[in-house]
């Protein structure tokens, strides 16, 4: 059975998106070093010792298998991974910063490492965010706890509290959205994206509910003749429902994720209707979009023609086996216009290429990284 210690780890960032670069390096932290216990608030200080931007600091509590060697070589490696190369020559501006504060009681001097942290007693941005999460921690060689430690500290240096908030794990920045609504022409896999993303995150799923429209067959048979009733049938089906399943939360649920949003009846009613016919239909879609939720995140899920028909004939619905190719490129122009005219939605257009998020995990993360960038550099 492997013995785990709680560590306190302080992280600091004062290069490019400070609080992006703190947030992605606890979810490392997670995946590397062990459980994430406790975050301190986000403090902001000026840099100490050289000429630099403001810095962010934190402290957290992980509660970790490996040992002090092997926890210091974890988070060295990390600290690189975000860029940081540390310097014998002095002190610099840097992505990341990680030191270990504590690793349990103990006390440790060597070549290597020393713990408790040298310096530790002398740093209020240390001491501050550490008092948030353990304030009665007793450092083992000087037998104050962090609070008299703090009292007697003689660093007067300016420390502001943020109102920035970070979390343990990829659920916890996710839970702060509303609504993320996933995108794509036919067969581009936005419904099974929602309902991985719904089954890992505790979300609320919203689908779209089509397959019992009547016209939809037919329509696929004679475009011309039953693409008007078509697309008034989805937009009333589409609104309806949409008003239903987002008006309220779910209290058991972190958030909603749908595999549509509502405009996408406007993007096909322009590519399958006559002109007058889509006048008429704008004028009551546009009193209906009024009044519907609008996702924080619209994800679109770009795939080429080929790898679309691909897809549609692998699913295997027999209405949509003779899908004209040209009408699957207008719609693929139709989203990608709508989201051009939209430049205040806050969209993301994900070229999908060859990725196969249901069978390669790394293609899966490789999108959830597109979320949670997006999420932080836009401060949802």
């Amino acid at each position: 059975m492997v013995t785990k210690q709680k560590a306190y780890l302080s992280l600091g960032s004062n290069l490019g998106n400070r609080l992006a670069n703190l947030q992605k390096a606890v979810f490392r932290i997670q995946q590397k070093a062990g459980k994430v216990l406790d975050i301190s608030s986000v403090y902001e200080n000026p840099a100490i010792g050289f000429e630099g931007d403001d810095f962010y600091n934190i402290v957290l509590s992980v509660l970790t298998p490996l040992g002090p060697k092997d926890l210091l070589e974890t988070l060295l490696q990390i600290e690189q991974d975000f860029g940081r190369m540390r310097s014998v020559s002095g002190y610099s501006s840097r992505t990341l910063d990680i030191d270990i504060i504590y690793y349990g009681s103990e006390a440790i001097n060597n070549d290597q490492l020393v713990i408790p942290h040298p310096q530790m007693q002398h740093r209020n941005f240390v001491l501050k965010p550490l008092s948030d999460i353990a304030p009665q921690f007793y450092h083992p060689l000087l037998s104050k706890d962090t609070r008299n430690l703090l009292q007697e500290c003689k660093d007067k240096s300016q420390l502001t509290k943020t109102k920035h908030k970070l979390f343990k794990d990829r659920s916890g920045l996710f839970s702060q959205l509303q609504l993320i609504a996933i995108e794509g022409n036919i067969g581009a896999g936005k419904t099974t994206l929602s309902k991985m993303i719904s089954n890992d995150f505790n979300a609320k799923l919203v689908l779209e509910r089509f397959a019992d429209n009547p016209f939809l067959p037919k329509f696929y048979q004679d475009q011309a003749r039953y693409a008007f009733p078509l697309e008034m049938s989805f937009l009333a089906d589409r609104y309806q429902q949409f008003m239903d399943d987002t008006s309220q939360f779910d209290l058991f649920k972190n958030f909603m994720v749908s595999d549509y949003d509502i405009f996408k009846s406007l993007i096909f009613a322009k590519v399958t209707l006559q002109k007058d016919e889509y006048n008429l239909y704008r004028k009551v879609f546009n009193f209906m979009y009024r009044e519907v939720r609008k996702p924080q995140i619209y994800l679109y899920l770009y795939q080429n023609t080929e790898r679309l028909l691909a897809n549609i004939k692998k699913r295997g619905r027999d209405y949509e086996q003779n899908i004209d190719p040209i009408y699957l490129e207008n719609i693929n122009r139709g989203y990608l216009d709508f989201i051009k005219s939209t430049p205040s939605q806050n969209s993301i257009i994900l070229d999908m290429g060859e990725l196969d998020f249901v069978n390669n995990p790394e293609d899966y993360e490789f999108i959830l990284e597109k979320l949670e960038d997006n999420i932080l550099l836009s401060n949802i």
